[in-house]
């Protein structure tokens, strides 16, 4: 759980990186929106590399298992939407012509990029709600029990 938790913030974490890395190479809203685009693809790159390994040092110490709650999920949904709703339109405005761009499949290359972050932040949002539904909690997950022998000394 807490590897979700932190996978879904370090989706999200990859906007901070927008103002930081902006690389606009012309005007207009198409070559800010790809600018955006290519500044997210680099901030969730670290983002969720940061948010795996922390997740993963929490998962194996044991704590943070409270599932995440609907809030996380559904706003994490809705970001991938958001992210794969502009990275469609983008990918079919490099790929138009006249490009006006310098490398049109660097480019095109950072937009689907864009598009199946979308896409999966998407699907972990959802999983993250289905989880919280679905009402699994990991402290009341049955446990393995040791096979005791039978009394009548017959094995089975």
């Amino acid at each position: 759980m807490a590897m979700l938790r932190l996978l879904a913030v370090g989706l999200l974490g990859g906007v901070i990186a927008v103002p930081l890395l902006w690389l606009q190479r012309g005007e207009g809203f198409e070559h800010a929106r790809l600018a955006a685009l290519m500044a997210l693809d680099m901030g969730q790159f670290a983002g969720v590399s940061v948010g795996l390994v922390a997740g993963f040092v929490l998962a194996a110490t044991g704590r943070r298992t409270r599932p995440p709650g609907y809030a996380l999920g559904t706003i994490t949904a809705a970001f991938g939407v958001l992210v794969a709703s502009q990275a469609w339109p983008t990918m079919s405005w490099v790929d138009g012509r006249p490009s006006g761009l310098g490398d049109p499949d660097g480019e095109w290359f950072m937009a689907f990029l864009a598009l199946a972050s979308g896409v999966f932040t998407i699907f972990v949002g959802l999983s993250i709600v289905l989880l919280r539904w679905s009402g699994y909690d990991p402290r009341t997950a049955p446990v393995r029990r040791q096979r005791r022998p039978r009394r009548d000394g017959l094995r089975g």
